[in-house]
């Protein structure tokens, strides 16, 4: 428990050990291959157990409880992430998946891929999202594309975009909420 409570302290919180890197946590004394292992299992399940009992609730259906779900899962990634929440026709979450993974300031998407997804699990509706690296949550103007891409892909199979998140530090962008979509 002590050294919980230090490894804690020494990375500020919980979430900010639970999302070290190998080198950074095996740096640390007494930590090695087998701690990380079990650190990086405790993570997912901490995180697979959440999801479950959101989306069971239907929680997900809340904007502000779906953005901190989806921050929760993007904000300290070292690469852009492109994560997908598939909807029932009730909006209820079905699954989510992280189907692209980039660099540290880009990500390729392809729209045929979120299609053949959607398609796989049935999903009426989809919410888009993907953090910036950087902090910066403002969309470039290749999200901006890409956004209308989707949509239009999207439009012709009736699957519904009904919102693509950017999660930067402290800070996200709604393309809804700015009526963008």
């Amino acid at each position: 428990m002590e050294m919980a409570g230090n490894l804690i302290a020494e990375f500020g919180s919980l979430h900010n050990l639970m999302s070290a890197d190998y080198p950074t946590l095996c740096a640390q004394k007494g930590l090695g291959e087998s701690k990380y292992t079990q650190i990086q299992a405790i993570s997912e399940l901490a995180s697979r157990c959440s999801f479950s009992h959101l989306a069971k609730e239907g929680a997900l259906c809340n904007p502000k409880i779906t953005r901190e779900f989806i921050y929760n899962i993007l904000s300290h990634r070292e690469r852009e992430v492109f994560l997908v929440l598939f909807l029932d026709n009730q909006y209820r979450v079905i699954s989510h998946d992280e189907l692209f993974i980039g660099s540290i300031s880009s990500v390729e998407i392809h729209p045929r891929e979120i299609v053949r997804e959607a398609l796989k699990v049935n999903a009426a509706a989809l919410i888009l999202s993907h953090n910036h690296p950087s902090g910066q949550a403002e969309p470039s103007e290749a999200d901006n594309l890409i956004t209308v891409r989707i949509i239009k892909a999207c439009a012709l199979l009736d699957i519904r975009l009904l919102d693509h998140l950017v999660i930067g530090h402290g800070e996200y962008v709604s393309f809804a909420e700015r009526g963008w979509i």
